[in-house]
């Protein structure tokens, strides 16, 4: 895959007018390298991990790109990490600067994992992820899920996609 490209992301197939229907095809397996790709970084408040403040910071970070038209239609994803019982980090891609957000780039080699179930499943994903980086030779460093769906809209379509993203390091696999 191209620096900085991430698989399609198909936002018109949107019935819900929340979140768009998730395909996974091209998702799964994918290796990823990002050379200063812009994000926003925002930050959520968790109980034992659980979000508490989830939908407003989401809402008021996707309202600042779309005001700011730094919204890549085709290089959707909202990488997620939890820092620590309390809190967890989102890095929202955008194509350019939104004034009034906290901006940051990230650099490196990822892989990707698609998986399907419910959100308390993600610690067995991460085991499933790290298997899968470590068949690359690689080891991760930091792993993301882009969660494709609000719990609403999961139950809506009746899959509940989640993409694991390690950040890895090794030796590169890139042909």
């Amino acid at each position: 895959m191209q620096t900085n490209a991430l698989p399609h992301y198909d936002a018109g197939d949107n019935p819900t007018n929340c979140c768009p229907r998730f395909d996974p095809t091209g998702w799964d397996d994918q290796e990823l390298h990002f050379e200063n790709k812009k994000f926003v970084r925002a930050t959520t408040r968790s109980d034992n991990y659980a979000p508490i403040d989830m939908a407003p910071v989401f809402e008021r970070v996707f309202g600042a790109i779309e005001t700011a038209a730094a919204l890549d239609y085709d290089d959707i994803i909202v990488l997620s990490r939890d820092l620590s019982p309390t809190e967890a980090e989102h890095y929202f891609a955008v194509s350019k600067d939104v004034p009034g957000q906290q901006m940051a780039t990230l650099s490196g080699d990822y892989l990707t994992k698609v998986f399907e179930g419910p959100y308390e499943d993600a610690p067995k994903w991460a085991e499933h992820l790290n298997a899968a980086v470590a068949d690359h030779h690689k080891t991760v460093t930091k792993t993301y899920f882009f969660y494709t769906t609000c719990p609403k809209c999961a139950a809506t379509y009746g899959k509940n996609y989640v993409v694991a993203v390690a950040e890895t390091a090794g030796a590169p696999t890139r042909h």
